[in-house]
């Protein structure tokens, strides 16, 4: 038990800009590693640690498990373990937290958080829970097409679970002006989670397209993680970094105009230079003269990258053109089911084995009927990942694991998978490998469609909870 019992983070009435401010990243998406987080918050010297724990079908995802488990929170399962992790640093140094670890329940998270918080000894921390991006009651009438096929957005009305709108920082600084110490959002687009410090701390103006692009593309360096300090980046021989089993996740450390700092907790692996910085900056961006985000259009292309010190990178040159009128929707649609299951073969002799493994599963399909959109054979270790575009004069490997999918319309037809699999360990090519299949060979098949909405037609609500009061 901690003997701290009444604390305040963040500022104390101090309305002064600060000459800078430090961002930490505690995390890239729900699965990702806790221990970085906790050695930002120790160590990092941080004004602000924020958490990105989404991926396009992470709510579409959680509102299918809510749906069959009534006792499903809501929001990220991994919330105790990341909160007990930070909290006690983050108390005790004053760091404000921002997170959408909210999910389809930020209310949820907040209370649960507060009662972290209570456990803990820490009591007066004002804790808020941004609540707006689900709309999925509203989603049909304030869109109209689908972006992907151009068809009516009504054409997804049998099969919609859930819809979320991407919401920009605006709701999460309002929230830090109002005195919260950790805020958490559902569906808000990764950068602002980190925009929304900046926006509080300097006092953007929201329309201040070129300060708050600046903002949008250093969040969008911090959101990836361990990205930016060589994790997905190790390529050994070609891209060496230093214990890749300790990255760092990274800080940065922002002024005013927009500039920033991006560095790691010394004494940490992996690296942070011009090629990691280049390679997250143009992640998953298109036209990196035009990054739509919900808050600014961001442009990374008059970006100047420094290396000032060893794993130390100055960021300049960051800007971004006026915000679009629409903001993007999620729509999350159930779409049929899929079954799969493996087995192996090893040494010499295994891809004829598994050849003949194929055309036995093939011709078995036939004789159960299964009706499938689409099956799929592969042998991982030689054409899983490339597939017809593996060469054909690939050497054949000394083992093979035999992946079997397909996806149906129904879960009886999905089951039919792993049930042809099973018969494989007697009843079909000599040294077959098989599991014992005690694992769920058959999920359920979560299709994600984009549409757009009017931004002045979402409207953000924020509740604030603080701990050791009644609630």
């Amino acid at each position: 038990m901690h003997t701290l019992k009444a604390v305040r983070l963040g500022r104390k009435g101090d309305l002064t800009m600060k000459a800078s401010v430090r961002i930490g990243a505690g995390s890239a998406w729900w699965g990702d590693r806790v221990e970085p987080a906790a050695l930002n918050a120790e160590k990092g010297r941080l004004d602000y640690l924020c958490f990105e724990t989404m991926a396009e079908a992470t709510i579409s995802a959680a509102q299918v498990r809510a749906r069959r488990d009534p006792s499903f929170a809501g929001y990220d399962t991994y919330l105790d373990d990341r909160m007990k992790a930070v909290l006690p640093h983050c108390v005790a140094q004053g760091i404000r937290i921002v997170s959408n670890q909210g999910w389809i329940n930020p209310e949820g998270a907040a209370r649960r958080t507060v009662q972290l918080l209570a456990e803990m000894g820490f009591h007066g921390v004002k804790v808020a829970a941004v609540n707006g991006s689900l709309i999925t009651d509203q989603v049909l009438e304030l869109t109209e097409k689908i972006l992907e096929n151009g068809e009516s957005t009504r054409t997804l009305e049998p099969s919609m679970i859930s819809a979320e709108v991407y919401m920009g920082a605006e709701p999460i600084v309002q929230a830090l002006r109002e005195g919260a110490q950790i805020v958490f959002t559902g569906r808000v687009a990764d950068p602002s989670i980190f925009l929304a410090p900046m926006m509080y701390e300097f006092g953007w103006d929201p329309l201040d397209h070129e300060r708050v692009g600046a903002g949008s593309a250093i969040g969008h360096l911090l959101e990836c993680g361990a990205q930016v300090t060589g994790g997905y980046f190790a390529d050994p021989g070609f891209k060496d970094v230093p214990e890749p089993w300790n990255f760092g996740f990274p800080i940065a450390e922002v002024s005013p105009d927009g500039s920033a700092v991006l560095s790691k907790v010394q004494g940490t692996g992996g690296a942070i230079t011009l090629q990691t910085v280049k390679e997250q900056m143009l992640y998953e961006v298109h036209d990196p003269a035009n990054y739509i985000t919900p808050d600014v259009v961001v442009d990374f292309t008059q970006a100047k990258l420094e290396q000032i010190e060893p794993d130390q990178v100055k960021v300049t040159g960051l800007t971004g053109k006026p915000r679009t009128p629409t903001l993007k929707v999620s729509i999350g649609c159930v779409e049929g089911f899929i079954g799969e299951d493996m087995f192996f073969y090893a040494g010499p002799g295994a891809l004829r084995r598994a050849q003949l493994a194929k055309k036995i599963l093939q011709e078995r399909f036939k004789i159960v009927k299964l009706e499938a959109e689409e099956i799929r054979i592969d042998f991982l270790g030689l054409n899983a990942i490339h597939g017809d575009a593996t060469p054909d004069d690939a050497p054949e490997p000394y083992e093979i694991a035999v992946r079997v999918a397909a996806r149906t319309a129904s879960r009886e037809q999905a089951l039919k998978i792993g049930r042809e699999v099973d018969g494989m360990a007697v009843s079909g090519v000599s040294h077959t490998g098989k599991r014992v299949p005690h694992q769920e060979r058959v999920r359920e098949i979560i299709g994600v469609w984009s549409s757009l909405v009017p931004r002045d037609q979402i409207e953000p609500t924020i509740t604030y909870l603080e701990s050791g009061s009644c609630w």
